[in-house]
Order: structure tokens, then C-alpha cells, then sequence
């Protein structure tokens, strides 16, 4: 059942006044109310929207316009409530819950910013509407007018602080827009275990469970902390093609496609157009963007599609760029920490975590500046730790525990062997490992036992730069469109590119990377 006014254009409203807003015919119609009252708000001067949403106590750091089709958030009604009671208000959402027979109804409504109940009577709704929303199933999607009321406190035990007030709207009109199946494939409100392929398989209702959703507001934070961070440290923000003629580090970890009558590639990452960027003198560039890897990991580690911050800076060293990245960390760590709406997603997931028997997460601010164990001194530790390896060796899942051992946070592992890294990465000039072979100016980010990332110092120098790409049996001619970038002068630069999706599996205990995505795409997935 939906309303006839839900699928009005706006433009066909006619002007409108408090007189209207206030009368009868457009009372008993929560859409065509709610829009009234919008058009009212977006023809207000600014310094009035202003000071009215002053007096509601409302956050002057966001920006909230009614719609069509609510005047209100749910989380509106409970922050702002004691200055909304006998207010008229129309509210939309999800039916979360429902309970009541005869002449009276409870229903919890709930949106993108919290819950709020509706409190339906006969007598003021009317039988036709009670009962209609008597018999609406869960996750239906309903508009909701009506005046906003405190709701009576529960009782306490004596000597217990009351909790604090919370509202809740009487509904004088409801309008179902869009009515739920039964069954759904997927409880959304209950706390049972459900296989992550069935999650996956119905993300649009995996979505609405309240720790799946703190996940990706929470996901939204960390890029906006980020691009923050880089912002502030003169960084620019860029964007590199992501359809390649040429693969970005050689090999057949590729996605192939024809771009017309052109073979192409998806692009593994944006190193090289980086790359070029400080050759083109824009000197500190970052980006975050889509990945594509055609690795056949099978692991809860790996995807074949994530999102990157990727930076490149030039008059930089892997020494200077590991500072970038562990300040931006810090900055991001620190954010989470502080902020109210951070917090309150962390404490979200916590609360789902409790409800499995997990331990809750805690965002600890790692302390400045990270430390760091040189890849030689890390072998030797391993070894006398009962660890099997040799130098030349990149470190597996296992040894890495070993390494971890009173490194529980994030640690770097730099000066690795040069066969270990790309042909880009700079030899340490005058400096050889153990066994006298050459270094790189590469390094690794771990946190405890999982790698997060990867970078260091580019090699600048064409002479070199070419003879690296034939020691990986890769053609220079292949790469003539990156090698001209070389040719004219470019300073020596450093960078690193690190997934976001790691990021929240560390912040928030996610067991496997693709609970981190909204739609991932791994080696047996590629839908939705």
C-alpha cells in the first residue's frame, strides 16, 4: 500500500504557508505534511534555520534538511525531544517491532540515525489504521505523523538513578510506503550467528543489523580522518586511471579486458601514475581508490577489489614516508577515540560481540613513532625464537607470530631484501644485509602477526630504473609511457599505499576482511 502522495513530483506542490502546515487536509496525510514543512524550512532565511536549529540543541557541525518524507529523524525525536514535545513531527523507517492488540499499539520505528517507538491508539489513529499497523510485517516501510511525547520512566530500584528521558511520537496518521515479505531471508533483529555467505548473499538486509551498519559509518569515518590527516600535511588529492595498456608491477595477477579493439587491464594500483605525478612537480599527491588483484588467495586476509590510500611524496626518503604513514595512523586512531559518533559505533559492534561471547574491542592510540626492526634483525629474532628461516625469505603467517612477540601493535619492518620488492624500489646505496646482498629502501607496516602494508623509496634514475625492470624480465619498451616520465629530470620521492578495508579489521576485531566491504568481491564472489 502506498500512499499516492509518495510518488508526486515535488515540483507539483503548490506554495505554501503556516496555514497550511497547520490544516486539517494536510494533517491527515504524513508525506504531503512532512513536505509542507520542508518547503517552509528551504524557503527560510539561513540566520533563522540557523538559530531555530539552535534552540533544538541540534549539532551546528552537521547539516539536516527535511524531505519529502520525514520532518524529522528518529535520532532527531530522542536528542532533540524535550524541545519537540507537542510537536507535530513525521517520522519514516523501517518497522522494527510491533506489539499490542485491541485498541492499542506499540511500534519501534527505526532509521539511519536510531529508534524511536510510536504509540498508536484507536481512538486517535482510527480502527482502519491500528489495525493496519497491527498487521504490518517487520522491516515494512512506513511514514509515521504525529506529536511528540516523553515517554514514562521505568521503574527503578531504589537508591538507582533514573535513566534519562526518552521520547516518543503518538501517531495521529500512518502511510505504509513499502510492505516486507515474510519470511525474510535473514533476521534482522535477533542476535543468532549467521554464515557470512549468507550475509553476503542478502547484504541489502545484512545492512540494516545495527553493528553491520556502525561498521560502515565507522568505515566512512576512518576515510574522512585519513583524507584529513593527508590534507593537512600538503598533500593533493588525485585520481589515476583505473584501465591500464601496461601492468603495474609485472606478472599475472591481472584482471584482462578489452578496452575497444585494445587489450587492457584493470589496474593493480596507481604506483606508477604516481609515480609521474612527481615527475609532473605536483610534489605530494594521495589517493584512495579502488584496487583490482587477480591472486588466487582463498584467505580471511584477501580480495580481489578493495580501496586504497595511496600517497606518493617527492624530496622524500622511505624514512620520511613511514612518518606520513604512521602520523596519518595516529591521527585516525586518535579520532576514533575522541569522537562521539566513533565511539558510539565501536560500543555498537561491542555490544554485538558481547552477544557472541567475544571480547570487546578497544581503540588503543599507538604511541609516536612506531618501532622499527630492520628485516635482518627480524630474521635473527625469529631464529632465536625457534623459527625456520633464512635470510632472503619473506616472512610467513607463522614466523610473524614469532616476530610479534612483544610488538603487539604496529611495527615496521624496512631494509628488505632488494629480490623481495618491485623494480622501483631504491637500493640502499653503500649498505648491504648479512649475507653481502643488496638492500632496498622498502619496507613493511605490521600490526602484531598481519602485514597491513607495503612502500618505500622509488628508484628515480632511468639507467637504473631500466636495468631493474630487465633483471624481473620485464621490457622497458613496455613501459615506454612510465619510463618517458624519467627522462626529463624527476626528484627522488617515496611512497606507500595501504588498504582501508585493513584498517577496520583492526579497529573494530572483524574476523575476516569482507565483513569490512559493502559488497566484496573475492575469488567466489561476484555478486551483488
Amino acid at each position: 500500500m502506498v500512499s499516492e502522495i509518495a510518488s508526486q513530483s515535488l515540483s507539483g506542490w503548490p506554495d505554501v504557508t503556516d496555514s497550511d502546515v497547520n490544516s486539517s487536509t494536510v494533517m491527515g496525510d504524513p508525506l504531503k505534511s512532512a513536505h509542507m514543512k520542508g518547503r517552509l524550512m528551504q524557503s527560510t532565511p539561513p540566520q533563522r534555520c540557523l538559530d531555530e536549529r539552535r534552540s533544538m540543541g541540534a549539532s551546528m557541525d552537521e547539516t539536516w534538511h527535511p524531505t519529502a518524507y520525514r520532518t524529522h529523524t528518529l535520532g532527531q525525536i530522542q536528542r532533540d525531544g524535550a524541545d519537540l514535545v507537542d510537536q507535530e513531527v513525521t517520522v519514516a523507517g523501517f518497522l522494527h517491532a510491533s506489539r499490542g492488540k485491541g485498541a492499542i499499539c506499540f511500534a519501534d520505528l527505526r532509521d539511519g540515525t536510531g529508534m524511536t517507538q510510536v504509540f498508536a491508539k484507536a481512538d486517535t489513529l482510527g480502527e482502519e489504521q491500528l489495525s493496519l499497523l497491527q498487521g504490518l510485517t517487520r522491516e515494512s516501510t512506513l511514514a509515521v505523523t504525529g506529536t511528540v511525547a516523553q515517554k514514562r520512566p521505568p521503574k527503578t530500584k531504589e537508591g538507582q538513578a533514573p535513566p534519562p528521558p526518552a521520547y516518543e511520537v503518538l501517531a495521529t496518521s500512518i502511510t505504509v510506503i513499502a510492505e516486507a515479505q515474510a519470511p525474510l531471508p535473514l533476521g534482522v533483529t535477533d542476535t543468532v550467528g549467521v554464515g557470512l555467505d549468507t550475509r553476503l548473499d542478502n547484504r541489502f538486509l545484512d545492512l540494516r543489523r545495527a553493528h553491520v551498519n556502525a561498521m560502515f559509518r565507522l568505515r566512512a569515518k576512518v576515510l574522512q580522518y585519513g583524507r584529513e590527516h593527508l590534507i593537512t600535511e600538503g598533500f593533493i588529492e588525485t585520481h589515476t586511471p583505473k584501465i591500464v595498456a601496461t601492468a603495474t608491477e609485472g606478472g599475472t595477477d591481472l584482471f584482462p579486458m578489452t578496452y575497444f579493439e585494445t587489450p587492457a587491464f584493470l589496474n593493480q594500483s596507481p604506483q606508477l601514475f604516481k609515480q609521474l605525478c612527481m615527475s609532473g612537480g605536483l610534489e605530494r599527491v594521495f589517493e584512495i581508490g579502488p584496487a583490482f588483484r587477480a591472486e588466487k588467495h582463498d584467505t580471511y586476509r584477501h580480495l580481489n577489489e578493495f580501496i586504497s590510500f595511496d600517497i606518493e611524496s617527492s624530496w622524500s626518503t622511505d624514512d620520511d614516508v613511514m612518518g606520513v604513514l604512521e602520523r596519518m595512523l595516529h591521527h585516525i586512531w586518535s579520532s576514533v577515540a575522541s569522537d562521539p559518533a566513533s565511539q558510539a559505533h565501536i560500543a555498537t559492534i561491542n555490544t554485538w560481540r558481547a552477544s557472541q561471547d567475544e571480547e570487546p574491542v578497544e581503540v588503543i592510540v599507538p604511541e609516536l613513532p612506531f618501532p622499527r626492526v630492520e628485516y635482518d634483525d627480524a630474521i635473527r629474532i625469529i631464529k632465536e625464537r625457534g623459527g625456520s628461516i633464512e635470510w632472503g625469505d619473506d616472512i610467513d603467517a607463522e614466523n610473524s607470530d614469532l616476530l610479534a612477540q612483544g610488538l603487539p601493535q604496529f611495527y615496521f619492518i624496512p631494509r628488505w631484501p632488494m629480490d623481495l620488492k618491485p623494480f622501483y624500489i631504491h637500493q640502499v646505496e653503500g649498505e648491504q644485509g648479512s649475507t653481502g646482498r643488496p638492500l632496498s629502501r622498502g619496507f613493511d607496516l605490521n600490526f602484531g602477526r598481519d602485514e597491513m602494508t607495503s612502500g618505500g623509496q622509488r628508484e628515480h634514475r632511468i639507467d637504473v630504473l631500466c636495468d631493474n625492470l630487465r633483471d624481473m624480465d620485464l621490457d622497458p619498451e613496455e613501459f615506454e609511457f612510465y619510463v618517458a616520465g624519467f627522462r626529463h629530470g624527476v626528484p627522488p620521492h617515496a611512497g606507500w599505499g595501504l588498504g582501508v578495508e585493513r584498517i577496520l579489521m583492526v579497529l573494530t576485531g572483524a574476523k575476516n576482511v569482507r565483513e569490512t566491504v559493502l559488497f566484496p568481491r573475492d575469488r567466489r564472489r561476484v555478486s551483488p
